[in-house]
């Protein structure tokens, strides 16, 4: 089943702007961690931790969902299906698996925070190289799925070789 065609550009929009939307928002989160290592500002450094927290929750997290959500609305509607091309396959599965990841992250963003607002945590205490390496490391895998995106390689699964030999109901041999 295939949306009209003004549709699924609708549906294409939306996903390609809350996908990078999502992008640029790690790339922020890596800016921040960056921040938080490297300023000799006390105050600065516990504001990059403080900050972390809500604007995950008001941020990555609607963005991953987001992100998620179309691009199942998009590959279902479209003309690749959500099962036919090891490609969407393997962009479902980043999104999933990053989306899971992030949600299990929070409570570390949460950690952090306390750990921040706390005037009597040194410095040192505050600082951490967890959000950098994260960020960083979710900004390679949702890259790679915008590759997946744009080159679309070659590679049908099973289901999609099944469906591509079936004759359409009704038609005569």
């Amino acid at each position: 089943m295939t949306m009209p065609p003004r549709l699924r550009k609708l549906a294409l929009t939306a996903h390609l702007a809350v996908s990078v939307g999502w992008l640029g928002a790690v790339a922020a989160f890596l800016a921040l961690a960056f921040v938080g290592l490297t300023s000799r500002d006390a105050q600065t450094v516990r504001g990059v931790y403080l900050v972390m927290e809500p604007a995950a929750w008001f941020v990555l997290v609607p963005f991953a969902f987001a992100s998620l959500l179309t691009g199942i609305v998009q590959s279902l509607g479209g003309e690749w299906g959500l099962f036919r091309h090891y490609w969407v396959l393997f962009k479902l599965l980043i999104s999933v698996v990053a989306t899971i990841v992030l949600l299990i992250y929070m409570a570390t963003f949460r950690f952090m925070a306390g750990v921040a607002a706390d005037p009597n945590a040194e410095l040192g205490m505050v600082r951490n190289a967890s959000p950098g390496l994260h960020a960083a490391l979710a900004l390679l895998v949702l890259l790679v799925a915008t590759v997946l995106g744009v080159y679309k390689p070659r590679g049908m699964t099973p289901y999609g070789w099944r469906k591509q030999h079936e004759r359409p109901t009704g038609s005569r041999p």
